[in-house]
């Protein structure tokens, strides 16, 4: 045995990849080959066993993409329903003659048990399957997923809006990104593939109606012609055959056309459709109390037929004491659960234990907003602040303090405040059970609901129910939920306050991170060159102004060549500031094209040199403001082009320029000749000053 070699497809588990090809050849096997009446039989029970093993896993299918492949099994289903009728047929019209079973027990039991050996009702059960098959359950199927293949691929670019910003709010990664960018385009690839694999069930209802005829046609002929049978014995026995033959063909057609609406028609949940059903019909007792009342009432009208409508009324009555009862059972455990106030103290004397230290970073919430931080209750808030802070640390090069959660009743119910140090820095208001739809500038409606504003960069919103979610990604709304909207409230707040957030202790752990890699690099500058402080007070220049200190190598390496000669911190950041150039470039205009700037015309900047080299440290009032109007207009003009704004001045201007400037225009990053690299090219937009 051991000098056998298995098949590469059979190493590799290819033998599942054997089932379609062989279906589609026993399909083709079955059009063009003469069947015995057994393998027949064989073969229907096999498609009735399909059809109720496709409808189970539609039950128990939790979201439509868990069922990818119902599609591909509706096609392959409706042609091995096809390839039996064409089987079956040709058996009915050689054999029909010999009997009721030439075709096999499967078409005799549907021709005689079912529909009683009378013809007739079997054209008329035969003809109300097929109509209830084609008109309502395949059609409507084939709307839903018609309609829900256009909302899907018009909710693309909000969904794909949705996933850049949580990627760059840092709430998911890169691999999370890719598989929510690649479920977006499973969801419109699937509910396009059900529109279109919907009409192959229409078309095998319209078959079989056609091939039916055909049968009953063709025997009446072939049995009166070529086997000499009596009018009404040929009429009788190929009739009940090709009915017999219709329905069950008809029959599992139904179920699957069942299953494809169930599949497309439920909404994405936890649970499979049966508990749904059942948890969401039968669970308010009240429903059930009225309802057994009126059915109650029925059963009292004279004429009526009491017994069934009493025995429902007194059903439904049972299952109401029964629900109300697991409601109250459900409220008694809650109560349990709370544990009981603790009984009164003397308060201690005060201590030194009550000196609490003030929170670095702190998020007090609302009552309301509890349910966001509570695990419990299915909160994510606290997986999206320690996924702000992994991508702040990604980004900007240090690692934010942790940010201390509390609730606080002085809010408002769905209120919540970010502190720094004690200090509000921001505020906020959000709902744990809606989502926000944010304008970003490009939509085509509006929606209905409590108009508001992105808390983080301001942008309008509405706050809307989940039922409105597809519908407002369709019309291009940028769509997060509550827990979304305070990450990203608290991550743009952090990344603002970033040279507030780095004291002595996060210095010293960066110091320590460097260390293990170039530890002779950082005993050199630390403390031999400067002190701690004056490290922390040149990182904090950088931070102010935007700048990462991801690159620790390069600042301390520069540092260790200039902290000699140069004391001044201010001084020491904007050499630093140079030696980065490239990086703070690249941050501000990712694209590699002309770095479109503004820049001071040559008087104004002849003024301000000549102020600065008489060692003046403030701008003139009259000067200052002129400056600052015309920034401020050149800045517009800047953004409403689609442009970063950047001032590009002369070396010495930079820092006095970018202090006046920051308080009132903080989106204006100014920028010096020594850091630009020669290789990027630079063309002024506007000039400031100029007459």
């Amino acid at each position: 045995m051991s000098g056998l070699a298995l098949p590469v497809w059979m190493k590799t588990g290819g033998a599942q990849a054997l089932a379609a090809p062989t279906l589609i050849i026993l399909m083709l096997g079955m059009m063009v080959l003469p069947l015995p009446a057994f393998a027949l039989d064989l073969l229907f029970s096999f498609n009735i066993a399909l059809s109720i093993i496709i409808l189970m896993t539609s039950l128990y299918t939790v979201r439509p993409l868990d069922f990818m492949a119902f599609p591909a099994v509706l096609l392959m289903s409706t042609m091995l329903r096809l390839s039996l009728n064409v089987a079956s047929t040709r058996v009915v019209l050689t054999e029909g003659h010999t009997g009721a079973g030439a075709a096999g027990q499967v078409i005799e039991a549907f021709g005689h048990f079912l529909i009683g050996g009378n013809y007739t009702v079997g054209i008329v059960v035969f003809i109300i399957l097929t109509i209830i098959n084609f008109t309502v359950v395949t059609k409507g199927a084939g709307r839903i997923a018609e309609v829900g293949a256009r909302f899907a691929l018009d909710a693309m670019p909000g969904k794909q809006m949705a996933i850049d910003a949580d990627l760059n709010a840092g709430l998911i990664g890169e691999a999370d990104a890719r598989a929510r960018r690649l479920e977006v385009s499973r969801e419109a690839e699937f509910y396009g593939a059900m529109d279109g694999a919907s009409k192959y069930v229409r078309g095998d209802a319209v078959a079989g109606i056609i091939v039916t005829v055909v049968n009953i046609v063709g025997g009446f002929v072939v049995g009166m012609l070529q086997h000499d049978m009596a009018f009404d014995a040929a009429l009788k026995n190929y009739t009940l055959l090709a009915i017999g033959d219709g329905l069950v063909a008809q029959i599992p057609s139904l179920v699957i056309s069942i299953a494809a609406g169930v599949v497309v028609s439920r909404v994405a949940n936890e649970q499979d459709v049966g508990s749904q059903l059942v948890g969401q019909l039968f669970a308010k007792p009240q429903v059930l109390g009225i309802t057994a009342i009126i059915i109650g009432g029925f059963g009292a009208i004279p004429g009526m037929p009491h017994l069934p409508f009493l025995m429902l009324a007194a059903l439904l009555g049972f299952g109401a004491k029964w629900a109300q009862q697991r409601i109250e059972q459900k409220r008694e455990a809650a109560v349990e659960e709370v544990p009981p106030p603790a009984a009164a103290q003397e308060p201690d004397e005060a201590g030194w234990q009550d000196v609490l230290p003030v929170d670095q970073l702190g998020l007090e919430v609302g009552f309301r907003l509890i349910p966001l931080v509570d695990a419990t209750q299915g909160g994510d808030l606290l997986k999206r602040i320690k996924g702000v802070r992994r991508k702040f640390a990604q980004d900007i090069g240090f690692l934010a303090p942790p940010v201390h959660i509390r609730d606080n009743l002085e809010l408002k119910p769905g209120g919540y405040r970010i502190t720094l140090k004690g200090v509000e820095i921001g505020t906020g208001e959000a709902h744990a059970s809606q989502f926000m739809a944010i304008d970003p500038g490009m939509v085509s409606g509006p929606l209905d609901g409590a108009q508001t504003s992105d808390p983080a960069f301001g942008l309008p919103a509405v706050w809307i129910d989940e039922s409105q979610r597809a519908h407002a990604l369709a019309l291009g709304y940028t769509v997060v939920d509550a827990s979304t909207v305070v990450a990203t409230h608290l991550n743009h707040l952090i990344s603002r306050h970033a040279a507030e957030l780095l004291g002595r202790a996060e210095v010293q752990q960066l110091i320590a991170h460097l260390e293990r890699d170039t530890p002779k690099l950082t005993e050199d500058l630390v403390p031999k060159l400067m002190t701690l402080s004056s490290l922390q007070k040149v990182l904090q220049n950088l931070l102010s102004e935007g700048v990462h200190i991801r690159d620790m190598r390069s600042v301390v390496e520069t540092l260790c060549e200039h902290a000699p000669r140069v004391n001044d911190p201010a001084e020491l950041t904007e050499i630093v500031r140079s030696v980065l150039g490239r990086a703070i470039v690249q941050q501000l205009f990712p694209a590699p094209a002309d770095l479109q700037v503004l820049a001071l015309d040559a008087q104004l900047e002849r003024v301000l040199m000549t102020a600065l080299q008489a060692g003046g440290a403030a701008l003139e009032p009259g000067l200052a403001d002129t400056l600052a109007a015309q920034a401020a207009r050149a800045v517009q003009r800047q953004e409403q082009s689609g442009l970063t704004p950047v001032l590009l001045v002369q070396a010495p201007l930079r820092a006095l320029l970018s202090r006046f400037l920051r308080r009132s225009l903080p989106q204006l990053a100014v920028l010096s000749h020594a850091e630009i690299p020669e290789s990027r090219n630079v063309r002024i937009n506007s000039l400031i000053g100029a007459q």
